[in-house]
């Protein structure tokens, strides 16, 4: 395999971890009151990376930056599976360059323990609200399969064009919102696993959901995209709107 795809995966994973749970941990877990960002701040970071960084690496490798999108992508028809590991390792590999950044840069306060949560996710008393396993499940499904049903129309043919990384960045943004005080939301398998791996004890055993519901919810979504929406290949929706 190319080796530029690998690395364009590799970076912007990394860029995707540095900018969101970098934001989280510096500009809010730390932070004063007076400089923190809030869970705004946050979720506008997480899309802004997603929006840069499908800019600057798309082109060279399709800008997956998550292990539920690449599988969510083979689901819907839209990448091969035999590239797919390669891509995974990548993308752990660069979550993980990020959360060393951030775990770099934090060390240099005094009170910094990444143990106090480091940006992990998790549910019942790791959830920022308080929400238990159930209701984690649900939100990590259905948003990752919104998330990828909007990757894949949004890239069609007839979709949004140049646009698209616009269009992915702001549902990012959008799903956090939604589920930060859920589950601190993943949608991403990587990014959890990098932050998990330093904040360690019960936020490393439940990293398991953020890998199942993530992927379960990106499959569902290719599989609803490539069934029920998409036009790339239907000849009649074609002829009817021409």
């Amino acid at each position: 395999m190319n080796i530029k795809p690998l690395a364009a995966e590799f970076f912007g994973t990394l860029w995707l971890v540095l900018g969101g749970c970098g934001t989280a941990v510096l500009a809010t877990g730390l932070a004063d009151e007076g400089l923190s960002v809030g869970i705004y701040g946050v979720a506008i970071a997480f899309g802004l990376t997603v929006v840069t960084g499908a800019y600057a690496f798309g082109h060279v490798s399709g800008g997956h930056f998550n292990p539920a999108v690449t599988l969510g992508l083979v689901a819907g028809g839209r990448f091969d599976a035999a590239k797919a590991p390669m891509y995974i390792a990548s993308q752990v590999l660069g979550a993980l360059g990020g959360a060393v950044i951030i775990f770099s840069i934090a060390s240099g306060l005094d009170n910094f323990a990444a143990s106090d949560g480091f940006a992990s996710n998790g549910y019942g008393d790791l959830s920022p609200g308080g929400f238990g396993l159930g209701s984690v499940m649900i939100a990590e499904i259905v948003l990752t399969a919104i998330f990828l049903i909007v990757i894949l129309g949004a890239t069609e043919r007839r979709g949004a064009g140049g646009q698209a990384g616009l269009a992915i960045g702001l549902t990012l943004a959008l799903i956090h919102l939604v589920s930060i005080p859920v589950s601190n939301t993943s949608v991403n398998p990587a990014r959890s696993l990098s932050q998990a791996l330093f904040a360690g004890g019960d936020y490393l055993t439940q990293v398991w959901v953020f890998w199942l519901a993530p992927i379960i919810g990106a499959v569902i979504g290719g599989i609803i995209h490539v069934t029920l929406l998409s036009t790339d290949n239907d000849e009649r929706f074609r002829l009817a709107n021409e």
